[in-house]
């Protein structure tokens, strides 16, 4: 399922470099923000999960989905984890819109990109293996539990400072809201996760040193 998530967020890349699709169709399709819902787009809440048109922006992405995303798959089964994904996605776009009209004052920011959605995915896998080692900010090893923390206090920070009148052009309301889908999940069924962690073995153990 990982593997097709990779597809179908590099198809959308190709779309947006792709010159006979019309950038208005794009802009339209796989952008989310707070005036599309109120037209009626609510698909864009789902579509803009899958749609980067930055180089940069996809290849971090990917990085992070093939990284984490994996094991995750491994421990919540192909099913679950796409449904997991599919939510914590729709939750983070929502989140921005929601934090874009009402903190913000920007009801016409508009966002792209699977952190959100990969946010949830973080904060899930920081808590199921809570002492596996990560690289934070992609080069500084630390314990997964304490890079979720991290993270949770960036966005935060970023978020405040976006309502004090920041324009540092990064989703904070949309990883918190993915985030957010990812504690939830843990806290509705860690148990389970656990119990299966505890029956696999694929390299990541919780008592990595």
């Amino acid at each position: 399922m990982v593997t097709t998530l990779f597809v179908v967020n590099l198809a959308v890349f190709f779309l947006w470099a792709w010159p006979d699709v019309p950038m208005s169709l794009m802009m339209e399709h796989f952008l989310v923000s707070w005036p599309p819902l109120l037209e009626g787009r609510v698909w864009v809440l789902l579509t803009s999960v899958f749609s980067h048109n930055l180089l940069l922006h996809l290849l971090v992405n990917m990085v992070v989905l093939l990284s984490f995303g994996k094991p995750m798959e491994l421990l919540m089964g192909r099913r679950t984890f796409l449904m997991f994904f599919l939510g914590a996605g729709i939750a983070a776009s929502l989140a921005h819109a929601v934090t874009s009209r009402f903190l913000l004052d920007r009801p016409d920011l508009q966002a792209l990109g699977a952190s959100g959605a990969l946010a949830g995915v973080l904060m899930l896998f920081s808590f199921s293996f809570p002492k596996a080692k990560v690289f934070f900010l992609f080069f500084i090893p630390v314990p997964a539990i304490l890079a979720a923390l991290a993270f949770i206090a960036i966005d935060v920070w970023g978020l405040i400072a976006q309502i004090g009148g920041s324009t540092l052009p990064i989703g904070h309301g949309a990883h918190l809201g993915g985030g957010l889908v990812g504690i939830l999940y843990y806290l509705a069924r860690g148990r389970e996760l656990r119990k299966q962690r505890d029956r696999l073995s694929f390299g990541l153990s919780p008592d990595a040193p």
